[in-house]
């Protein structure tokens, strides 16, 4: 077989679009379920759903995200040992299949519990690894942040077909008087899950060699002779430092994305009492919000693309990652104060025969969409950068801690929210995100010393007691 993966070629090779279209089905079947989980929870018993509290409800989706981030770090300790990724993939993909359906029986919430342990451990198994056979694909490491952009674009697209599918299935196709599709919905899931398994076998032969050995063996054969004899140096005073910066990026890490997820079940629940859906014939179901998002990141992603490449074009240089992630802060923060808008017009505290305008959504996911953006310079890129190598996998896994505390903490932080007045907590939110904003532009300089330089450089400023 030739080793299709590894030609150079002008053109991406076809083994990476169809990793990229794989990407697509498994997000199109996570984030349908990511929504329609907390639906169905919250859902009166009478009406078809498990009638639980907003919070306890909140609490079990964050679960979904939490675990579905850190069980990848597992998934990828198999690939690197013991079995190749490529086998892994199409196993998890079935995996997921299976909890998704377990979700379609499921009446309890021990059953969407069961689910959830499926959805992570296949999740584990796929989302890791598959990123891990991209990186293989292309022998040139240069071409490597094109295409894992192109790639998100893969991503928001599963996202925008799913959410806005998933709501015509649960509401319209099987919807029966007042009970809705719930069950069919997750069905939905499983089959796309299943559909991507059965994808991903039919074209291994896309991947060549790719992914076909455990990570491991194909590292083992281009590690650096001299590895041994610098592994067990001291981190130097300038690697120190970039820890340092690491730690700290993943402690705003773990703020942004703490809230990033609250503002969709903040967006679902005020969406469905207070704002007017029904614009022309069109009942727009809470699940668009999230199709927004995804419709924001594929038409935005070109725009910033190009003032990225300008900023970086000018004498000073690109805008600082500290800088990139206050403004992404800031935007996050206004979008919460759409909701705020929105009750302003309504009358604060009015009843829900009162209803906004769709537009406060509308701007609200515009917000969300450009804080994401400006936010997602950083993580893996930002770790691989400045991480002193020999360290490179802990630091990661510095970062996938910090999202996993996002994950598992924003359905108990919305429980929190929830016992607070509307306008408080709506208010209060922004704050938070706009002082931790200030604190990385007050600082930028001083962080930008803690990545920046060489040892020499560091050595001659201590020298100097600078």
């Amino acid at each position: 077989m030739n080793d299709v993966a590894t030609k150079p070629s002008n053109k991406r090779p076809a083994s990476f679009y169809f990793c990229s279209i794989s990407f697509t089905f498994e997000r199109m079947a996570y984030y349908s379920a990511k929504w329609l989980l907390y639906i169905y929870l919250t859902t009166a018993i009478i009406d078809g759903g498990l009638g639980i509290s907003n919070g306890e409800a909140a609490i079990l989706q964050a679960n979904l995200v939490a675990y579905t981030y850190l069980a990848p770090v597992f998934g990828g300790y198999i690939a690197d040992r013991f079995i190749g990724a490529k086998y892994l993939i199409p196993l998890g993909a079935f995996i997921m299949a299976i909890g998704y359906y377990v979700g379609s029986v499921g009446e309890s919430v021990g059953m969407i519990n069961l689910m959830i342990i499926l959805v992570s451990i296949g999740t584990g198994f796929f989302k890791g690894n598959l990123s891990a056979i991209t990186g293989q694909l292309f022998k040139d490491k240069k071409e490597l942040d094109a295409a894992f952009s192109t790639q998100y674009s893969f991503v928001n697209i599963g996202s925008f077909i799913g959410t806005t599918i998933i709501s015509f299935i649960v509401f319209n196709m099987f919807n029966t008087g007042k009970i809705g599709g719930f069950s069919e919905g997750f069905l939905f899931a499983a089959i796309i899950c299943f559909i991507c398994g059965v994808w991903f076998i039919f074209g291994w032969r896309f991947l060549g060699d790719a992914g076909k050995r455990p990570f491991k063996e194909t590292e083992e054969i281009s590690v650096d002779k001299d590895k041994k004899d610098t592994v067990k140096k001291p981190l130097t005073k300038l690697e120190k430092k970039r820890v340092l910066a690491i730690i700290l990026i993943s402690f705003f890490s773990v703020i942004f994305w703490l809230f990033w997820y609250m503002s969709y079940l903040s967006v679902y629940d005020y969406m469905a009492k207070f704002i007017q859906t029904q614009v022309g014939s069109v009942n727009v179901p809470t699940s668009w919000f999230d199709s927004l998002n995804g419709l924001w990141c594929i038409v935005l992603g070109p725009i910033l693309g190009i003032l990225w490449m300008k900023l970086a074009a000018r004498p000073q240089g690109d805008m600082s990652l500290f800088k990139k992630l206050g403004i992404g802060l800031l935007f996050l923060g206004s979008s919460y104060l759409m909701l705020i808008a929105a009750e302003f017009q309504r009358g604060i505290g009015a009843g829900e025969d009162a209803k906004a305008s769709m537009i406060w959504i509308v701007l609200f996911s515009i917000l969300l969409s450009l804080g994401e953006m400006f936010f997602s310079p950083l993580g893996n890129s930002f770790i691989s950068k400045y991480s002193p190598k020999r360290i490179l996998s802990v630091m990661m896994g510095v970062w996938i801690i910090a999202s996993f505390l996002a994950g598992k903490g924003y359905g108990y932080m919305y429980a929190f929210v929830l016992k607070f007045d509307m306008m408080q907590a709506y208010v209060g939110i922004p704050i938070v995100l706009i002082v931790a904003a200030a604190l990385l532009f007050i600082f930028n300089k001083k962080l930008i010393t803690l990545v920046e330089g060489n040892e020499e450089d560091l050595e001659a400023h201590e020298a100097a007691g600078e």
